[in-house]
């Protein structure tokens, strides 16, 4: 058993600190009677769900014991505020997903339990990094998923544009090419150009699918110093206001639409997303475009961490370590891209994801895992995503001085990087 510690995990409702006690190691035995586990989740969508309760129902036949298993679906935009105050609560979950950008905070806070993985050499150490403190693993890295673009072909062709296919053919596939199809799309159909979903001007850090191809960064590697005043930083904003409000090729402030519904050209998000397709247009799933310093790739990452409140841990161990083995790890992959070398070619991951091609399995997600980047992270960082949040928001408007607004983010955020 880990020593009992004192954590604290930030609550982005309240912006305070939740000071929680938890013992790490939970109960080593099994509980008397039958064992309802409990597991948040943020996506309750019918294929996902599909999915984890067939692994539930397999589990449960092998282990009676267990009587049920709850994949309890908790909203997205406030996952990590419910999860925090449920174990503040007492109330903890026995599992959970948990985010990249509170990894920081849930590994050194005690709030969780240390995971066993099945052959742990087959899971890429890049993909650990954040999940692991002092030698140990916390979370299992289920999900470590590359952004690409999804493209409504159609669209551009009535636009009387390229495709992006036919721009990587030519070595022209970078955001200038972008923004200038996404104004001409507006401008012939009326519809929206380029989308960054699950973006919509306040969850910034999706912006990380930007600004990575300027080289900017949110801040220096040891988290002490802010980027968003640095010359990258400030291109890469002004390339992006350009495009939001001259050219009028991105979704603008206050508006919606959904690529999936036919409603924009173009959207920047994961390989999950491609069970939103229903085959109403001709599309295609492409790296991200080009900036001045060329190819990058960002990563989306999720892990599964058992919470040290859990009152079966002996169960709900056994459950992560059945969910997590190569077996089940092969499952989860046809929506959640797992960072196993046994699984890191395109033939493997066509299986599991039938609507995906090879090319565009290896093009978008192999590479992206090799190669990409995970979004900003950062310890205390709902505190610092609200500063930065509240201090972009000038920027959001047609006459706004970009630079300006940037060296304000830096004041806002400064006293809480060096903390």
């Amino acid at each position: 058993m880990r020593k009992q510690t004192r954590i604290s995990l930030v609550a982005l409702a309240a912006g305070s600190v939740l000071a929680l006690t938890a013992c790490g190691g939970g109960s080593d035995t099994a509980s008397d009677g039958p064992v309802n586990l409990r597991m948040t989740v943020w996506s309750g969508s019918p294929e996902h769900m599909k999915l984890l309760n067939g692994i539930a129902d397999e589990y449960r036949k092998a282990n009676p014991d267990v009587k049920s298993i709850k994949f309890d679906v908790l909203p997205l935009e406030n996952y990590t505020t419910t999860l925090t105050t449920q174990i503040a609560g007492g109330k903890s979950p026995d599992l959970a997903w948990i985010f990249e950008n509170s990894a920081a905070d849930f590994v050194s806070s005690g709030a969780l339990a240390e995971v066993k993985v099945d052959d742990e050499k087959d899971v890429l150490p890049s993909a650990k990094k954040i999940w692991e403190q002092d030698g140990k693993l916390y979370a299992y890295p289920f999900s470590t998923s590359p952004f690409g673009v999804f493209v409504n072909n159609d669209m551009l062709k009535e636009a009387g544009q390229p495709t992006p296919a036919e721009l990587i053919a030519q070595g022209k596939w970078n955001w200038d090419e972008v923004s200038r199809l996404g104004g001409a799309v507006h401008d012939k159909t009326g519809k929206t150009g380029m989308v960054i979903r699950d973006f919509d001007y306040k969850t910034w850090d999706n912006l990380a699918q930007y600004w990575g191809g300027w080289g900017a960064e949110a801040w220096s590697e040891d988290g002490r110093t802010c980027g968003f005043d640095k010359p990258e930083m400030v291109g890469a904003m002004t390339s992006l206001h350009k495009a939001v409000f001259e050219d009028e090729s991105m979704l603008a402030p206050g508006t919606s639409a959904d690529f999936f519904a036919g409603e924009s050209a173009m959207t920047v998000t994961q390989m999950s997303r491609a069970s939103l397709l229903e085959d109403k247009f001709t599309w295609d799933f492409v790296p991200l475009p080009e900036g001045p310093e060329g190819e990058y790739d960002v990563i989306g990452q999720a892990g599964i961490a058992r919470l040290a409140q859990s009152k079966h841990a002996k169960e709900a161990d056994g459950f992560l370590a059945f969910m997590t083995n190569k077996e089940n790890s092969a499952k989860l992959g046809a929506y959640f891209p797992q960072a196993r070398s046994s699984q890191l070619d395109a033939a493997t991951l066509a299986k599991s994801n039938p609507k995906l091609s090879e090319k565009q399995l290896s093009d978008v997600v192999i590479d992206g895992i090799e190669k990409g980047k995970v979004k900003p992270v950062h310890s205390g960082q709902a505190e610092i995503s609200d500063a930065v949040r509240g201090a972009l928001d000038p920027l959001w408007k047609k006459d706004a001085d970009v630079q300006k607004v940037l060296q304000g983010v830096c004041t806002a955020i400064k006293p809480l990087l060096e903390q």
